[in-house]
């Protein structure tokens, strides 16, 4: 069955429409020595019911954590999903929903919405939160670029300990921007940033402070610190988070005078995917609103007294002139919001203090019985939550490849993102993983 949704006589009736006589002569603008001169190499094509078949024997050569035991997260987290998320989010009404810009007809999706960004303050301890963004990366990015247009100032110190892709997509943001990025090398024997290398770098012309919490090694930083020493000198604190089940556990980054919190969403309900779709997320404090990308849900109530939920602030390019506009490519993920919000929801304030505790017990577990095996220590002397490195002897790669083989996913190399680290692996534990899995993961490296 050819997938072609026009008649022969559907296209000649286009064609004298427009003042053609054929498909070949409406591209004889398109110049001779550019057109195809042969049939593409395709394939024949197939029924509805072989190309079924064919698309699930490719989906089966994909290897995902239902068939590998993983250790792997760097950005992106094995959590369960309780079946209710699901449930919710493939209702009609959420899953065809695309933007609220009618509020009379999408109360439901604004509702959920403006839930997601107090949950969102609640767990970061900001005062307003957006309706999200597209993921962490570009959050963190658009954070230095509000950062920015707060006090106008020309630098941006940026920890080498932030994630090193979120950095790529920091310095592809601020390319055509007249800013200086300086990055902070984190210390090799505790894995944080230092409040004195901040200190030598940072001045009056400093614009903002970066800090991931946990940073890219799991390593908890001192916030307390640090935040001193940007007010001290007038930047704005940014503290990034791409694990937010952390802050299950840990002092949230507003209690320690964080400006901006930015971070990724999709170990609240999201799957991994493959890499996506994700969930940025972004809060501040409320002095700073009118400079906040994005759009902004607020509560209301109609000419009747009821209780209702409208747009808000939305800075964006559709909606005032392009030059006002806080930013051009931002828009919320709503799908992944609204899993986000399910996820939180169901699990409540202890649901959510008691995953974290999980997730620290066991990765302390395997963290400890790693130090006893021979050719493995510790990289870093700093408290972790659910993400460590360790040193090995042995060349990364292959012992990674090594694993592989045996149904385990060991964690990525840091060589990757460090060449000074070449012996460094960085793994994950979360909640996925048993004792059973551990015990064999260490049964393997022996």
């Amino acid at each position: 069955m050819p997938y072609v949704p026009h008649t022969d006589a559907e296209i000649k009736a286009m064609l004298r429409a427009i003042g053609v006589n054929s498909v070949e002569e409406l591209f004889n603008v398109i110049p001779e020595e550019l057109r195809l001169k042969k049939a593409l190499n395709l394939p024949p094509g197939l029924s509805e019911q072989e190309l079924v078949a064919e698309m699930k024997k490719l989906g089966a050569r994909n290897a995902t954590v239902d068939d590998h035991i993983s250790f792997i997260g760097a950005g992106a987290y094995n959590h369960y999903i309780p079946s209710v998320v699901n449930h919710i989010l493939l209702r009609s009404e959420f899953y065809t929903s695309y933007t609220p810009y009618q509020p009379e007809i999408s109360q439901g999706t604004l509702q959920a919405i403006f839930e997601y960004q107090t949950l969102i303050c609640q767990l970061t301890g900001m005062d307003v939160a957006n309706a999200s963004m597209y993921e962490g990366a570009s959050a963190t990015a658009e954070a230095i670029l509000m950062a920015r247009r707060i006090n106008n100032r020309k630098k941006v110190v940026v920890s080498s300990a932030l994630h090193p892709e979120y950095r790529d997509v920091v310095r592809t943001y601020l390319k055509t921007q007249p800013v200086v990025i300086e990055e902070i090398m984190h210390c090799n024997e505790t894995g944080k940033t230092l409040p004195e290398a901040v200190e030598r770098h940072i001045d009056e012309e400093t614009s903002c402070l970066v800090i991931q919490q946990p940073n890219f090694f799991g390593c908890l930083e001192d916030l307390k610190s640090l935040g001193e020493l940007a007010r001290k000198n007038g930047a704005l604190l940014v503290v990034v988070v791409s694990e937010p089940i952390s802050l299950g556990m840990l002092k949230p980054p507003g209690e320690f005078g964080a400006d901006i919190v930015a971070g990724e969403g999709q170990s609240l309900g999201n799957s991994l995917s493959f890499g996506g779709p994700y969930l940025g997320f972004f809060a501040i404090r409320e002095k700073y609103l009118r400079q906040m990308p994005g759009r902004l849900v607020g509560e209301t109530t109609d000419r009747e007294g009821n209780r209702g939920f409208i747009l808000t602030l939305s800075t964006r390019e559709q909606h005032i002139r392009r030059e006002k506009a806080t930013s051009n490519i931002c828009t919320n993920e709503g799908l992944c919001a609204l899993a986000a919000t399910v996820y939180l929801t169901s699990l409540g304030k202890g649901g959510i203090m008691e995953l974290a505790r999980l997730n620290l017990s066991k990765a302390e577990y395997l963290k400890r019985a790693l130090q006893g095996k021979k050719g493995v220590r510790p990289a870093f002397s700093a408290p972790t939550f659910n993400e460590f490195a360790i040193e090995v002897d042995r060349n990364p790669g292959e012992l990674l490849k090594t694993l592989s083989v045996k149904g385990i996913w060991g964690g990525i190399s840091l060589k990757r993102f460090y060449p000074h680290l070449d012996k460094h692996i960085l793994l994950c534990v979360t909640e996925m993983n048993t004792k059973k899995e551990m015990d064999r993961l260490l049964d393997v490296l022996s």
